[in-house]
């Protein structure tokens, strides 16, 4: 016996493993404080005599305490463990109660910043009330239970006085929190369930323990603590059921009206924290295919209006603190100030170019940064789990390796290995959904700010950026940012995980864990190298990808010019060969990758053979038992985890040209412009010199001036277009801007004409009128509501330009500035419209009108004339005083006639276009697209890959099986045998594994990179040959989104999918056949769970597919939309229409962020119940090796549970791969829709007819010819039957829709014959191909559109001529002098669509190109209709002496121009009404006749 402290207990025994029993004496009181067992005994012992803590001490035994019978080891060993009733009674009650006090400060905060209403005092929340009263009245009892059992002079410990007052007041503060949720109307509470889950685990082991205590006969003398437990645990369980339901929804919520909102906001915690509220959507989506209506609408917070905003005050707010001293004064972007003065532009030059990048950041960081911290959070709370699970593990082989071990132990083990990997499961979920769901709003905020700039970008930021630049910016470099927000916490993590591991694995290894970090020091530097190179092949991909953008953004808007040359293969090829140079640095990347890749793979290998090598080696009497293996082999999986994750962190932080490209276009200057000396962009030598202009207002200003002097210049200076060297400009009052372009929007015509102001009938009817549209729109199909075409391209030019005019008169401006808008309607047309709308008594007869005009016979009605010559006003004053002057003025009308004409418009049916993309698929993608991508590639080359992955899991298998065999190994004396031989075959397969893995990798990117070329191609090919229609009827949005989204999926997305779904689909099978090798009755359990996976797998991938094409469809409009609001910019801002444009591009932003929303949740969905799923195998795996523990070994136990935890992750990425590769399979339909599109004719014939120096005469005869548009339009023009003789020169002339271009495109068959045919030279040319005819033609067309790249290539794009004949022909159309000035002259940069020239250069541009042509046949549909009238009789005589060889046929308005033809063909709706001499018709007077003498001809 051994007396402690005046008492006598008999010797406790304990169990030594390795000695048996033996008896001992107690230690004292001290040594177990020191040795920690007191905190042992504290928690576990006899409850019926407790060791007794000072909490639970009784003052009057201070000087005494009784240890218990059975110590910690007799009570860890015994069958029936449970707590110590001090530790129930205390800490166990104390952890919920410390736990809410530590939190509410922080969820206070959070309700006082909440505001979704109040919610009334609904059932659910009396219940919660009455029954937090109730245990507010039971704890108020037991505390004065307890003092009064103190006062009676019982002795009561510590703990048991604190406990209970502790309980009120935590009680007191629910029901304060459980209030303020009401009023602040949080439906579910997750701070509160969580409190409620604790308290009622801890009242139920207290429950429990009463029940055992009564069972074994020790019923407390007192009555009161005997009975609360029972009472406790039962109001405990409903009081958390309780809080598992959802309040109803709060009053004056936001979202009270709203028809589909979403259901996360009403969603319980548990149904948050599970993402389950989203299962009725994707049960919907199963069975019926989604439409727009079923989606949710989007939450404030994650809406455009709400997060721009956000970015944009805070971006100001940062600028200012990063920009100098000097310019730290807010500036006014309104055109007029009161001083007049500006900043000083050299301050803004200046300023430090990171800093605009840093504001920016800092924006993104003070409106992003909580939200990202909070899911920063949620991650590392889930890596303390995860470094939980094989420490568990670790006791797991410990139970399996002796056999005398209480069979509790392994059931404990294997359902804390199940707790541990879900708690796990739903914070790394929690943090990849706050994540992506951040992603979505760094996007929103994004594209937002770069749709605002666009509508503020300046001429010469214009010039630098292309519209295949921007969408490239917001699909594909944005997608960039949003990898960054998931891959950026794996920078500073990894690092720590790795750190950890190490530690770890010291205590099971000793120093030969540090062994490892050899392989860290060679794999980190190659590495970082591979990291480094591959990032400057992705730099030289995304610049030869923006090249390609370009080009490709080039050849589809300006496609008829390139149809009309026969350029197609030409710039195909050029294309194809930046395509070429950017898949081989995409190829050199993706094997720089695959390195990258195996060697991170390949380490769990390394490391652990040289760990084992090393322990084993360096002292035979280390033995490498199961559980130093197989935890160290776990631990070493978490490390490559950590390591696996750096690459592609490194690889998303180390991408240079992404962010800096968005920060780049953001930060380009928004010029605040002034009148006076005005350049194009700064490099640009002055286009506007000393302008000295007062228009006083009311009046009618007109400006004149020869092509190029600078008149459209001057009006977009006064717009704030141009660039501002010196002086200043003003305007007051609103603006209007009809450009010589006519810009349409892609809707009705009544919504461009609207433009977004509200609807006056009868002010719109006068417009209408005014702007002589009323017969157009009674031909057209709908009238007012007919759908124009994405350019304006199903609408004539004539049109086109009245259309936008009335746009102007419908705005009822102060200011209208018209830049030529008569130039492109027929004479009594724009007679028409000069008296109804422009002149003195027109409409606008009490505004500001500037009016550019080549119509010499309207400057006597105008109140002010401007003479613009060289880029400097000559001349201002009224018609009569600038005739008395005989300067500037008189020198302009010495070449010109008082005449004016117009043209004949191209007549396209009128059938409603719409920007929305047609093509949207329902349900899973089909098995034909995953055919064709795999065929594409070749059968061959998937054969051989999947050959190479089953040898890398071969070898994976044996490896780990080798491993297992390994630990198993008896020991002799103190060592084990044969280690050398183990350590050889275990480096060798492990080798053979790496070699596998590496060329499985490699060929599955090579082989997605010969897809891409090939699809790539086959789609450019598919969109050049196809018709003119296919181009007026699909949006150029959608055709952008096909080559760089789509395109952008195929390169890099489906590879890599590929290459993941194959790689876990074969470490599935490894895993399923390692846990039957080691317990076959698993069979049990993976089946139905494998089962429940394919479910969940259905059920997401034919959800997701159909969020994803909705996402898609929703997509192309914000592109299209770009597009378009890039080429109308100027026009946007003259009318001061940015708010209403910001408005509709934030709404089609948050449509396609309703798609994207869902999407994300899907994969959150998928994502934690299939990780749930795998931990159910790793609980089945575990509970199956504690269940036959007698009949396994522990190195096959630890090979399946080792092999088992890997699952959960390997079915996540396996189903999400799958979904991935279903969600971009659909690229590959996408592409491959437009080789099912029908075809224009073949480009060659093998026509035996048709000999090279066809056509020798240049005759044209059309026999009984109709041409139509659409098979549901009536016919543009109509048995057409004339003769044009060889050499012959012929004039077109007619009204407005007369049908004039299309003969010429009928000629040119962009439409083909609907009856009869043409011949040239006795050769029907349906019967050739279209570049044997065309090479033969030369059109200018109406629109004269220039492609990117140099003048030169403008002028002569196949390389064919010298520059001595470019410089002839420029000379021949006056351009010469012109191009001398330029900067680089023949390498000046034309911008897209050559806006960095006027009109009228471009014009004469195409001119000069036909001259470098020399075809037989000369097709001119308004050559020269933007050009002034001297320089359009000199261009008029070039083309009858240089072309007097040649067949000319000239569509023109101006009758003075015609009138020295051969013939003039008049037209009339669509039929030949006059066709003779010039003096036959007027002798006759008919049509051509009256066209003349509204012409003053006559």
């Amino acid at each position: 016996m051994v007396v402690v402290g005046g008492g006598s207990i008999p010797p406790p025994c304990f169990l030594d493993p390795g000695l048996g029993w033996m008896t001992r004496t107690v230690p004292s009181r001290s040594a177990l404080l020191r040795s920690g067992r007191i905190a042992k005994l504290f928690i576990f012992g006899d409850m019926s005599r407790d060791l007794e803590s000072p909490l639970c001490k009784s003052p009057t035994l201070e000087r005494s305490y009784t240890v218990v019978q059975s110590d910690w080891n007799q009570t860890w060993h015994t069958n029936t463990p449970r707590f110590t009733s001090c530790f129930q009674t205390t800490i166990m009650i104390w952890i919920p109660c410390i736990y809410l006090w530590a939190s509410s400060p922080f969820y206070y905060l959070y309700l006082q910043k909440s505001s979704r209403g109040y919610i009334r005092m609904s059932a659910l929340f009396k219940a919660k009330m009455v029954l937090g009263i109730i245990f507010v009245v039971l704890y108020f009892s037991s505390t004065v239970y307890v003092l009064w059992e103190a006062n009676q002079g019982t002795p009561q410990a510590p703990g048991f006085i604190i406990t209970p007052a502790l309980q009120v007041a935590t009680m007191i503060l629910v029901v304060f929190l459980t209030e303020k949720e009401r009023l602040k109307g949080i439906q579910s509470s997750g701070v509160l369930l969580l409190y409620w889950l604790l308290s009622c685990l801890s009242a139920g082991i207290h429950f429990g323990s009463n029940i055992q205590r009564t069972l074994e006969g020790h019923f407390r003398e007192d009555p009161f603590h005997h009975v609360t437990p029972y009472i406790y645990f039962p109001l405990a369980l409903l009081e958390l059921l309780l809080y598992c339901f959802v309040d109803q929804p709060p009053f004056f919520s936001k979202i009270e009206n709203d028809n589909n909102p979403c259901p996360e906001l009403r969603a319980s915690f548990i149904s948050k924290i599970t993402f389950w509220w989203f299962a009725r959507l994707m049960w919907k989506g199963y069975w019926k295919p989604l439409q727009t209506e079923d989606l949710w609408s989007l939450a404030r917070e994650n809406s455009s209006g709400e997060i721009v905003t956000q970015v944009e005050t805070a971006w100001e707010k940062h600028r200012t603190r990063f920009l100098p001293e000097r310019i730290t004064e807010p500036r006014k972007f309104g055109r007029e100030e009161a001083n007049g003065e500006d900043l000083d532009e050299t301050a803004i030059l200046l300023r430090p170019e990171h800093s605009e990048s840093k504001a920016l950041l800092r924006a993104f960081w003070s409106v992003f940064g909580t939200y990202f911290l909070f899911g920063s959070l949620c991650l590392v709370i889930g890596d303390v789990f995860m470094f939980m699970v094989p420490k568990t593990l670790s006791l797991l082989l410990d139970f399996i390796t002796d056999q005398d071990t209480p069979v509790w132990r392994g059931y404990l083990c294997a359902a804390m290995m199940f707790l541990l990997a879900g708690l796990q499961t739903l914070f790394e979920q929690q943090y990849m959904y706050m994540c992506l769901v951040l992603g979505l709003r760094l996007k929103t905020a994004v594209t937002g700010l770069v749709y605002r700039k666009i509508l503020v970008v300046s001429n010469a930021a214009r010039k630098a950026t292309t519209v295949g630049e921007i969408v490239n910016l917001v699909s594909v470099d944005v997608q960039k940012l949003m990898d960054l927000v998931i891959y950026f916490n794996g920078t500073w993590l990894a690092p720590i995980r790795i750190i950890i591991c190490f530690v770890f694995l010291w205590q099971l290894l000793g120093p030969s864990a540090l062994t490892a970090v050899v392989v860290f020091l060679f794999l980190l530097p190659l590495n970082f190298v591979i990291s480094k190179k591959r990032s400057q092949f992705q730099v030289s991909q995304m610049k030869h990808k923006d090249s390609r953008a370009k080009l490709t953004s080039t050849i589809l808007g300006d496609i008829k010019i390139l149809k009309l040359h026969c350029w197609e293969k030409n710039f195909m090829d050029k294309v194809f060969g930046i395509r070429a140079q950017e898949l081989q640095a995409l190829k050199k990347s993706q094997l720089l990758f695959s390195a990258s890749l195996t060697s991170f793979q390949s380490s769990t290998f390394l490391i652990s053979f040289i760990m084992f090598a090393v322990y084993t080696l360096a002292d035979h009497r280390n033995i490498l038992n199961a559980q130093k293996a197989f935890v160290s082999l776990a631990l070493v999986n978490i490390l490559n985890t950590a390591h696996s994750f750096l690459p592609f962190s490194i690889n998303a932080v180390m991408q240079p040209c992404v962010p800096s490209y968005v920060l780049c276009f953001l930060a380009q200057d928004s010029i605040r412009i002034r009148n006076g000396t005005f350049s194009w962009c700064r490099e640009s030598p002055p286009c506007l010199k000393r302008i000295n202009l007062a228009i006083t207002r009311g009046s009618l200003c007109a400006i004149v001036g020869h092509v190029g002097a600078g008149k459209s210049s001057l009006l977009s200076a006064i717009l704030g277009e141009l660039h501002r060297l010196e002086g200043s400009v003003a305007t007051k009052g609103s603006v209007a801007f009809a450009s010589q372009e006519s810009w349409i929007q892609n809707a009705s015509v009544e919504d461009n004409i609207t433009f977004g102001e509200k609807m006056d009938q009868r002010w719109y009817d006068r417009v209408v009128e005014a702007c002589a549209l009323r017969p157009d729109l009674g031909h057209f199909p709908a009238g007012n509501r007919t759908q124009i075409g994405e350019k304006g391209i199903n609408i004539s030019g004539g049109q086109k330009q009245r259309i936008s005019l009335a746009r102007g008169v419908y705005k009822r401006a102060a200011v209208y500035l018209l830049d030529d808008p008569l130039s492109a309607v027929d004479a009594p047309v724009g007679q028409h419209i000069f008296e109804q709308v422009i002149g003195p008594n027109g409409l606008l007869k009490n505004k500001t009108r500037v009016l550019v005009t080549n119509a010499v016979h309207l400057l006597s009605k105008v109140d002010n004339i401007i003479v613009i010559t060289s880029g400097e006003i000559s001349e201002i004053g009224s018609w009569q005083e600038l005739g008395r002057r005989q300067g500037a003025l008189a020198d302009y009308l010495r070449f010109s006639s008082a005449e004016n004409g117009d043209h004949g418009p191209t007549d396209l049916d009128t059938a409603g276009l719409m920007a929305e993309d047609k093509e949207l698929l329902t349900g899973r993608a089909k098995a034909s697209a995953y055919l064709s991508y795999l065929r594409v590639a070749g059968t061959f080359v998937w054969v051989y890959i999947m050959l190479l992955f089953s040898c890398h899991q071969v070898a994976s298998f044996c490896r780990g099986y080798w491993l297992s065999l390994w630990a198993n190994d008896p020991v002799y004396n103190g060592t084990q045998r044969h280690t050398g031989l183990r350590v050889g075959v275990f480096f060798f397969l492990g080798l053979a594994q790496a070699i596998g893995k590496f060329g499985s990798m490699a060929m599955v990117f090579l082989a997605g990179t010969v897809a891409s070329r090939k699809l790539f191609r086959q789609l450019l090919k598919d969109v050049v040959r196809s018709p003119m229609a296919f181009f007026e009827q699909t949006p150029s949005g959608n055709l952008l989104n096909r080559f760089s989204k789509e395109m952008d999926a195929i390169d890099a997305i489906l590879p890599d999918k590929l290459k993941s779904l194959l790689g876990f689909l074969f470490n599935l099978v490894e895993i399923y056949v390692v846990i039957l090798v080691v317990t076959p009755i698993a069979i049990v359990a993976i089946v139905p769970l494998t089962v429940l996976y394919a479910g969940f797998q259905s059920f997401f991938v034919t959800t997701s597919c159909q969020l994803k094409r909705l996402e898609a469809a929703s997509r192309s409009p914000i592109y299209s939309n770009i597009s378009e609001t890039f080429q109308g910019s100027s026009v946007i801002r003259a009318y001061k229409a940015q708010q209403r444009f910001i408005w509709q591009n934030d709404f089609k932003v948050d449509r396609n962020q309703e798609a994207s929303f869902p999407a994300v949740v899907a994969d959150r969905w998928l994502a934690t119940n299939i990780e749930f799923l795998g931990n159910g195998i790793i609980l089945f795996a575990s509970l199956l090796a504690v269940i036959n523990k007698s009949h396994l070994s522990p190195g096959l136990v630890g090979f399946s549970i080792s092999c088992a935890l890997q699952i959960t992750g390997i079915l996540n990425w396996m189903v999400r791969a799958l979904a991935e590769m279903d969600n971009n399979i659909v690229s590959v339909e996408r592409v491959r829709d437009y080789s099912r599109t029908p075809k224009e004719a073949p480009w060659t014939s093998d026509n035996p007819l048709l000999f090279d120096n066809w056509p020798t005469e240049g005759e044209v005869e059309f026999q009984g010819y109709s041409l139509q548009y659409q098979p549901n339009s009536g016919p543009a023009l109509k048995n057409i039957n004339i003769r044009i003789n060889g050499r012959e020169k012929v004039g077109i002339a007619g009204r407005t829709g007369a049908g004039k271009s299309s003969l010429a495109m009928g000629l040119l068959r962009l439409v083909e014959a609907a009856e009869g045919q043409i011949l040239v030279d006795g050769l029907n040319i349906a019967q050739i191909g279209l570049h044997d005819l065309r090479n033969k033609m030369t059109i200018i067309p109406q629109d004269p559109v220039l492609l990117w790249g140099s003048l030169r290539m403008n002028l002569d794009p196949l390389g064919k001529h010298s520059d001595q004949d470019i410089w002839t022909a420029l000379e021949l159309t006056l351009l010469k002098d012109f191009v001398l000035d330029l900067p680089c002259q023949l390498a000046y940069e034309c911008s897209e669509g050559g806006r960095n020239l006027s009109v009228g250069q471009r014009q004469l541009i195409c001119l000069a190109r036909a001259l470098l042509r020399k075809a037989k046949i000369l097709v001119l549909d308004e050559a020269t209709a933007a050009v002034d009238l001297e320089s359009d009789l000199q261009i008029q005589s070039t083309i009858l002496t240089h072309f007097r060889d040649c067949t000319v046929l000239t569509i023109a308005h101006r009758v003075k121009t015609l009138l020295d033809y051969d013939r003039i063909l008049v037209l009339e709706s669509g039929q030949v009404a006059e066709f003779d001499t010039p003096e036959t018709l007027i002798a006759r007077k008919g049509l051509f006749y009256q066209m003349a003498k509204e012409s003053g001809l006559i």
